[in-house]
């Protein structure tokens, strides 16, 4: 029987893997995809990391401070298979894990080859997993084209096109502004809550770095100090059509998970008119694109950066573990009463950043695994 199986061989994955072969424990790696970081490599060109590359990197192996400040995507995925190389990690790739049930102490994971035992197992199949299309009204028979910002790789497709952008997250904004540079014929952002923006900086400092330090305080206290760095750096907005939003920044993350749009090019683009904020999409007719004011208009293309589900319902749905969010209702060393033995790492979406904390997730999972087989 394999002592621990880990599901996912995306950062999370990786991370737990390394975390427990440094106490001595040697676990089984499995992922749907043909290679590890299937999920990174399918992101849009331009993408960079958000968080600095010194909070960034997996237990046991700093990213290359070649990779720059802020890491690109392409060398994300090179990290990741650098460090799958480095640790020795042991992967079972191209499995798609079906089923988890409860197997006398352990786990059984069902997969089109076959049943894998496990005395525990950890679901690390990702933040970012199953793409999240709205059901808007007469989404259907749209006559444009339409598709979720999961299928966005870069701008040359649009290229000379009127495209509008649906979301406010991170993802909206850098496509909104990959378009703008690209050489789209216009480009509109579709926003129906106002978001926070910071600066990916403050001075020389990341944002991130602030995020460690002020998520140690109480919401109460960083909302206005996060609400005076806004001021400085980003300023009113409120006349290119982004006013304040309507809850603190560190409230939105710590209520919402929902994570500021750390600037790299939004401001700018939107000061000069190169991209305009509309309202929310309501419904769709025909060619057209009805928003929440009543405003018409007929883009060539619609491009949903309307986030992602967490995609862990069909794996653990049946054991009550996730929550109307869908996210897992235990987190990192926890495990559920009664699920004894089965971890869940990467769901969270904290201000000090994702990879940061899935670093630290993994060698908590990993002291409480070693705990358990000394136990045993």
């Amino acid at each position: 029987m394999e002592t621990v199986v880990v599901v996912g061989a995306g950062p999370g994955g990786l991370a737990v893997a390394a975390a427990l072969k440094a106490v001595g424990i040697d676990a089984l790696v499995i992922d749907r995809a043909s290679s590890v970081g299937s999920t990174w490599r399918g992101h849009y060109d331009r993408l960079h990391l958000h968080t600095a590359r010194r909070f960034s990197a997996l237990p046991g192996l700093p990213i290359p401070s070649s990779y720059g400040q802020w890491v690109s995507r392409d060398n994300v995925v090179r990290y990741l298979e650098d460090y799958t190389r480095h640790h020795a990690l042991r992967l079972k790739l191209g499995v798609a894990v079906e089923g988890l049930s409860r197997l006398g102490t352990g786990w059984r994971l069902a997969t089109a080859g076959g049943a894998i035992d496990a005395g525990r197992v950890v679901i690390a199949t990702g933040y970012n997993h199953t793409p999240l299309l709205p059901d808007w009204p007469g989404r259907d028979g749209f006559r444009g084209e339409l598709l979720h910002a999961s299928r966005y790789k870069n701008a040359s497709p649009y290229r000379g096109r009127d495209v509008l952008v649906v979301g406010a997250g991170n993802t909206g904004a850098e496509i909104a502004v990959d378009l703008v540079e690209g050489g789209a014929s216009r480009v509109r952002l579709s926003i129906r809550t106002p978001p926070n923006i910071l600066t990916r900086t403050l001075g020389p400092i990341p944002a991130q770095a602030i995020g460690i330090v002020l998520s140690k305080l109480p919401t109460k206290l960083v909302d206005p100090v996060v609400a005076l760095a806004q001021k400085y750096a980003v300023g009113d907005l409120s006349q290119y059509g982004l006013p304040p939003a309507p809850r603190g920044a560190y409230s939105q993350v710590v209520n919402d998970g929902q994570i500021p749009i750390l600037d790299v090019g939004l401001i700018d683009a939107v000061k000069r008119g190169k991209v305009e904020v509309v309202k929310a999409v309501e419904r769709f007719e025909d060619k057209a694109v009805v928003l929440a004011d009543g405003t018409r208009m007929s883009p060539d293309v619609v491009i949903a950066a309307t986030g992602y589900r967490r995609g862990l319902e069909s794996l653990v749905g049946h054991l009550g573990l996730v929550d109307k969010r869908g996210r897992p209702v235990v987190h990192g060393p926890v495990t559920h009463p009664s699920a004894p033995g089965l971890h869940f790492v990467g769901y969270t979406n904290p201000a000090s950043g994702n990879l940061r904390e899935l670093a630290i997730d993994a060698r908590k999972i990993a002291r409480v695994c070693k705990r358990a087989a000394v136990a045993a």
